[in-house]
């Protein structure tokens, strides 16, 4: 794998891209995955009443479950064909299959078939999510790496900060089956601007001698110590945001009576998240990845056990202002982690870069919407759930990171024990 390190323009020798460009176009690949999920958000009552739930009703949690499940089993295939491939075919084939999602989403007849054709959606979502991680690690490196990763995550995360209020907009000029057809012109454009995005896998690089060089990519990224313990670190960090995204509307509505405002409370909080991916890559070359990393992992317990005593201090049903705040640091500490630890993980994975992003993406992604569900169905009229929930979150966080961080257990050769053999008894005589 070549190392580069481009300042100006990235190119293949047949398209050339400038680097903000570049950036900008695998932050806008990135974004439409999250539109698939916070535009939504605002339009769950329309949706609601469409099929005949109640006000109350949690049912609509499984849009997003499905939605991430469906985006984490395809990154292997996804991550396979991009090493083999390439990086472009794979955005192409992505785009069409996420179009064809988000449109028979948009003709679903009943909340089964909106079910199904959500997890089509993700499907198909899958393959931006992987290639641009692939992309990131073809080109950059290291702490290099980690800083225009959080260049793109800071342009994502900006989505969700107006995607709420979009989507309330829309729900007066259309119907939730609207909303879904605005994401279909959104992914035509991203398709069309991917057109401009050079191959980035060189054809050295590719592994193309069959399924034997993609059991040995996968064994590679599944026994490298730091890169899957950085892995279940974010598995638990996108399980709480997962549950978070699943029931924020639930929350603000129905605990603090506050669902008139929630475009404009989503966005306030995702608007923290974007400000600290703004303020990672100086901190990353400031700081160095390691050591942002179990910093902001300290701070984090600190803010999640707050929450935590808050919550069960107040019945479940604390100051909405003092609990806003509390998120508000929680978020942030989620912007710094989270691109953080996923650079972390794929920093020993260069001459694997799409294996390893697919597999990192579904075993964090899988394991963090099933975490999900179990935090979604304890939901009881209070925060106290989502509480412990971030609060363990942070735990396993915590936990994952300082293994990633800590040397592995060196092996001492058996000849070292020799000397402890006992010394042979004098021969037994006839």
């Amino acid at each position: 794998m070549r190392e580069t390190y481009p300042t100006t323009a990235i190119s293949d020798g047949v398209r050339t891209i400038g680097r903000r460009e570049f950036i900008g176009l695998l932050a806008m690949m990135m974004a439409i995955i999250a539109l698939s999920v916070d535009l939504m958000l605002p339009a769950f009552g329309d949706i609601r009443a469409d099929f005949g739930l109640t006000p109350d009703s949690n049912a609509l949690a499984g849009l997003i479950t499905v939605f991430l499940l469906g985006l984490a089993l395809a990154q292997v295939v996804y991550g396979v064909l991009s090493d083999r491939y390439g990086r472009r075919p794979i955005i192409y084939t992505g785009l069409a299959i996420y179009i064809v999602g988000a449109a028979a989403s948009a003709l679903a007849p009943t909340l089964g078939w909106l079910l199904v054709a959500r997890f089509l959606w993700g499907l198909g979502a899958a393959a931006p999510r992987v290639v641009t991680l692939s992309v990131v690690r073809d080109t950059y490196q290291g702490d290099q790496m980690a800083k225009v990763m959080s260049f793109i995550m800071a342009i994502f995360i900006l989505v969700p900060v107006f995607a709420p209020t979009l989507g309330a907009l829309l729900t007066g000029w259309f119907t939730w089956r609207g909303m879904f057809g605005f994401t279909v012109i959104a992914a035509i454009a991203v398709w069309v601007w991917a057109v401009r995005l050079p191959e980035t896998l060189h054809p050295e690089d590719r592994r193309s001698r069959g399924w034997s060089q993609v059991v040995q990519a996968g064994r590679k990224v599944l026994t490298t110590r730091s890169t899957m313990t950085y892995t279940l670190a974010l598995t638990f960090m996108f399980g709480v945001f997962a549950s978070y995204l699943a029931t924020s509307e639930l929350i603000f509505s129905e605990v603090f009576g506050r669902g008139d405002q929630f475009p404009l409370i989503f966005g306030v909080l995702a608007s923290v998240m974007g400000v600290g991916m703004l303020l990672n890559a100086p901190l990353v070359e400031r700081f160095g990845l390691v050591r942002l990393i179990r910093a902001v992992t300290i701070g984090y317990l600190a803010v999640t056990t707050g929450l935590v005593i808050l919550a069960v201090g107040s019945g479940g049903v604390p100051n909405f202002w003092v609990y806003a705040a509390g998120l508000m640091m929680a978020f942030a500490c989620h912007a710094l982690l989270i691109p953080n630890i996923n650079s972390a993980a794929m920093t020993p994975m260069g001459a694997v870069a799409g294996t390893a992003s697919a597999v990192t993406g579904t075993l964090s992604l899988a394991g963090g919407a099933l975490i999900g569900v179990v935090i979604d169905r304890s939901f009881d009229g209070t925060v106290t759930p989502l509480s412990v929930a971030f609060l363990v979150g942070g735990v396993g966080a915590w936990v994952f990171t300082r293994l990633a961080e800590s040397p592995p257990p060196r092996r001492v050769p058996l000849a070292a024990f020799e000397h402890l053999q006992p010394e042979p008894g004098p021969a037994a005589s006839d």
